[in-house]
């Protein structure tokens, strides 16, 4: 019964996801595509305006001041039209809203119980420790292999100088940041100064951080510490219960987020990045090659098991371009497949912080494809050098929005590619990031069984 019930959310969420696509195509070409086609004429007109101020030399002229009027007067239809927009998509992007809030609701208190319950029965500090060691060490070689093949696809594939895609306006704001994550901000980050505003904010490597230290101490005070293992354990298995609610609403969620994204962009989208597109979900699927291979060897036939109960997982977090929607369900299935759950609990919080595989990919991919946009060599030490700042700059970014596009904001700013092409990747950012969450749900939830095969808790 629970494989059939799994089999039929697994069909629902496919019919939504071929619905969506079907209704956000009519919808684009029967309500938005009038509107896309005011903001590009709004936005051509705009370019031209700035090819016309950028000739003349006195800005004080009365020409000069009317060319500038008319510029305000273009980017104020251009909002105006983009909230128009906004507004006609109101009724599918709420179905993915409300299903992502639910999921959000159930994530902290979920990370937290399950990890304190978990690293509290380890109980001995040196297993935490332990655990905690092979862990990071598979999440940096994860990470490592994923910039890689990053850096190693793009430069074969050459994606930016192929496109032959003009620049963006120089002078529109990307509304990016553009500086790079730095120290004090990657503590900030990492550190909690209060569990209740980590919990309120969704900051689940905070929540980490605040749970192992509770979890160690409920351990240390032995069996006055029972009480509270008990009490949290229970605490997540209703949590859990709710999650069995949650996901019913699933399909209805990936409607409404396809739809969305297909009706504002359009599937014209889809033939103008062609290539880039295909590429970069190319080189995804080679690193999804490279990790069941990977787990191959580790797990031997039950890779393949595992594959076939994350899939509902995998459909969830690329429907809706998160991860993080798919992290009660992803649980649940390794405690189905075997994993033990004090493995699940402790390893599986680490990897949405630190093993964001899908991610690390896109970060290379994204960055050097912006440098052969604009015709820029990067030698093969400053793509290194890259890949390097790269797998530091990305670490403690978990929950941040368009957390990918930030960190490739702040990594242009270091090697001087110009802000401006940003704007290339913002259009198509939330087709690739359906890629890349699948991506990390997949590594994440590979990396907690190979790590309870490692210490002999996978029944």
């Amino acid at each position: 019964m629970r494989g059939y019930a799994k089999s039929k959310l697994t069909l629902y969420i496919f019919i939504a996801l071929i619905l969506g696509v079907i209704a956000g195509y009519l919808y684009n070409v029967y309500v938005i595509n009038a509107i896309n086609t005011r903001i590009t004429t709004a936005e051509t007109a705009v370019k031209s305006v700035n090819a016309s101020l950028s000739g003349y030399k006195d800005t004080t002229t009365i020409d000069y001041k009317m060319l500038v009027a008319q510029k305000a007067k273009l980017a104020g239809h251009i909002k105006a039209n983009q909230s128009l927009r906004d507004n006609k998509l109101e009724g599918f992007t709420l179905l993915s809203d409300i299903f992502l809030r639910l999921i959000k609701m159930i994530v902290g208190p979920l990370v937290f119980t399950t990890l304190v319950v978990g690293v509290a029965r380890v109980g001995d500090i040196k297993a935490v420790g332990r655990i905690g060691g092979k862990t990071m060490l598979l999440f940096i070689a994860a990470t490592f292999v994923s910039l890689g093949l990053g850096m190693l696809l793009v430069n074969l594939f050459e994606p930016g100088s192929a496109m032959h895609l003009s620049l963006p306006d120089s002078s529109l704001s990307t509304d990016i940041n553009k500086s790079a994550l730095s120290l004090k901000e990657f503590i900030n980050e990492v550190f909690p100064k209060s569990f209740t505003e980590a919990m309120a904010e969704n900051k689940i490597l905070q929540i980490v951080v605040f749970s192992l230290f509770f979890g160690i101490g409920t351990a240390a005070i032995g069996e006055k510490g029972k009480i509270v293992i008990e009490l949290l354990d229970s605490i997540a298995h209703v949590i859990l219960k709710v999650t069995g609610y949650v996901m019913k609403f699933a399909p209805f969620a990936v409607f409404g987020a396809i739809t969305a994204v297909v009706a504002k962009e359009g599937m014209g989208i889809l033939s103008t990045y062609a290539f880039f597109l295909g590429e970069f979900y190319l080189s995804l699927l080679i690193l999804w090659t490279l990790i069941v291979l990977g787990v191959f060897f580790v797990l031997r036939r039950r890779t393949f098991t595992l594959l076939d109960n994350i899939k509902d997982a995998v459909l969830i977090a690329f429907s809706t371009s998160t991860s993080e929607a798919a992290y009660p369900k992803v649980l649940i299935e390794l405690e189905r497949f075997g994993c033990n759950n004090k493995i699940v609990s402790f390893v599986l919080p680490l990897g949405y912080s630190f093993n964001l595989v899908g991610s690390m990919m896109y970060l290379t991919f994204g960055s050097l494809f912006l440098a052969q946009a604009y015709n820029m060599h990067l030698s093969l030490g400053q793509q290194i050098t890259m890949l390097l700042v790269l797998m530091l700059t990305s670490k403690g970014v978990a929950g941040v929005p368009r957390a990918a596009l930030v960190v490739i904001a702040g990594t242009m700013a270091m090697f001087n590619i110009p802000e401006a092409g940003l704007g290339l990747l913002i259009g198509i950012d939330p087709l690739m990031d359906m890629g890349r969450s699948a991506t990390n749900v997949l590594g994440n939830a590979m990396a907690t069984a190979v790590v309870s095969k490692w210490e002999r808790e996978l029944n």
